[in-house]
């Protein structure tokens, strides 16, 4: 068995306490066990789970997992500490908004044998992997993606880092990106932020990735990808899978803990967070 800690209780920690008690039946995710949660607030117990502290968290023997659903702005600082105690990390994207950071990290846990897990959701819904196979072998000319949705709280970070998701959708679906040119509008007095970022893939097709952020703004993605034997204008739909977002992602870091996922996986999923993380660097730093 795994003892896990969840660090943060805000909706997605309490979503990882909730699988990790009722787990997928037959799944790796079963050797879970929920020993504690960490919040900066003093709370009663949640869905029966215990408050603890973080010198607690780090010092028990029975705790080899910890779950970070925090802020992103205090992804990193949770990572090295539970990494340097010994422990497997999972955290919510992005693990830091600092590439370098990140990569340290990365090898830290490869030297010391454990397991860093950044989750991804956003490639295992229904409509992505529809997305997915409808572009697949296909030669892209150009393609836009516009996302828009309701005002960042703080501490998610410049928009680059708290759309990661977006940027790794298209990493994803057209491999190695490079970053030609970025800008930024903003509103700060209408809490309102509009970042335009040109990217190019490896064969120099351009695609355009545009973040929108504002109160008021429906949560949306707007495609266009041209290919040469036609164009996707809209999202697929597909109906959604029996098993959840998150739990298909606990399975999954479960699945590493066991070491059931092949190496070739591991280095193909790293090589993609980290090319997104340094992505979004080079986008923020074109920006200032």
């Amino acid at each position: 068995m795994f003892g896990a800690v969840v660090v943060g209780i805000g909706t997605a920690g309490q979503v990882r306490i909730r699988d990790i008690l009722t787990p997928l039946p037959g799944s790796t995710a079963e050797k879970l066990s929920v020993k504690g949660f960490i919040s900066r607030r003093t709370l009663n117990a949640q869905q029966g789970v215990s408050q603890i502290s973080v010198e607690e968290a780090v010092s028990r023997e029975d705790i080899h997992v910890a779950f970070i659903c925090t802020e992103n702005a205090s992804h990193e600082e949770h990572v090295r500490t539970f990494l340097h105690a010994g422990k497997h990390v999972c955290v919510e994207y992005p693990m830091t908004m600092n590439y370098r950071a990140a990569e340290e990290l990365w090898d830290f846990a490869q030297e010391k044998g454990l397991v860093l897990h950044e989750e991804h959701i956003e490639v295992l819904t229904a409509d992505f992997k529809q997305l997915k196979r409808e572009a697949a072998g296909k030669r892209l000319q150009e393609g836009t993606l516009h996302f828009t949705g309701g005002a960042l709280r703080p501490g998610f970070g410049f928009l680059a880092f708290s759309g990661i998701s977006r940027l790794t959708w298209l990493v994803d679906l057209f491999g190695k990106l490079s970053v030609n040119t970025s800008t930024i509008e903003e509103r700060p007095n209408d809490n309102y932020a509009k970042m335009t970022a040109q990217l190019v893939t490896a064969d120099n097709r351009p695609l355009t990735w545009i973040e929108e952020r504002g109160p008021g703004l429906p949560r949306t993605k707007n495609i266009n990808f041209c290919f040469e034997s036609g164009t996707i204008t809209q999202m697929p739909s597909a109906p959604r899978g029996p098993v959840a977002l998150f739990m298909q992602d606990l399975v999954l870091f479960s699945d590493k803990l066991a070491g059931r996922v092949l190496p070739d996986e591991l280095q193909k999923e790293r090589w993609r967070i980290l090319h997104c993380l340094e992505l979004a660097e080079r986008i923020q730093q074109l920006c200032l």
